[in-house]
């Protein structure tokens, strides 16, 4: 059973990671309500579960994820915005500007929020837990309450769209990239 203690460990060694992670998907503010949430879950199902660190923390992550569901739509109009935005900032370029800035990732910030965006949302959770929470495919599959399988299916799926939309823009993309 997970004790007082062990939350309070578990809480130190995981609360700043899951809050980058949530804040990058909703920002900070309502990362904080978030993390805070998905505590008090954990702290409100304690007695259901066994104490293993990794599998909690996995769990947690879970929770926080079904959380953000909530704040789902308000993230895909944020990314569409963002992605509309650069777009605008990128046609009023010069020839000179768009050339050297092509050269750089952030050419590809506003498309990729853009495409994020309309990635399936089950799609979009595996890949942003995997890029920006570095989880692999068995921690993915346990925050998500899914197989391993269905996993690596979704991350497959939403690389190939994402791969897919960059050939479109002409710029190259190798295969082991971690997108």
């Amino acid at each position: 059973m997970l004790d007082e203690a062990a939350l309070l460990t578990l809480y130190e060694s995981t609360a700043e990671r899951l809050h980058r992670y949530v804040a990058r998907r909703v920002g900070a503010d309502t990362a904080q309500d978030v993390v805070s949430e998905a505590f008090l879950v954990l702290w409100d199902q304690r007695a259901g579960q066994t104490y293993e660190p990794d599998a909690v923390r996995a769990w947690l992550y879970g929770v926080a994820t079904n959380l953000l569901r909530g704040h789902v739509r308000a993230e895909e109009r944020k990314l569409r915005a963002w992605s509309k935005a650069h777009m605008a900032r990128t046609d009023e370029a010069d020839i000179g500007d768009r050339a050297s800035a092509a050269a750089d990732a952030d050419v590809l910030a506003g498309p990729l929020t853009g495409w994020l965006a309309e990635l399936r949302v089950e799609e979009r959770e595996a890949l942003l837990l995997n890029a920006w929470a570095d989880f692999t495919p068995a921690e993915i599959a346990v925050a998500l309450d899914v197989p391993v399988a269905t996993v690596r299916t979704r991350l497959h799926r939403a690389r190939a769209r994402l791969r897919t939309r960059l050939a479109a823009t002409d710029h190259d993309f190798s295969e082991d990239s971690h997108v």
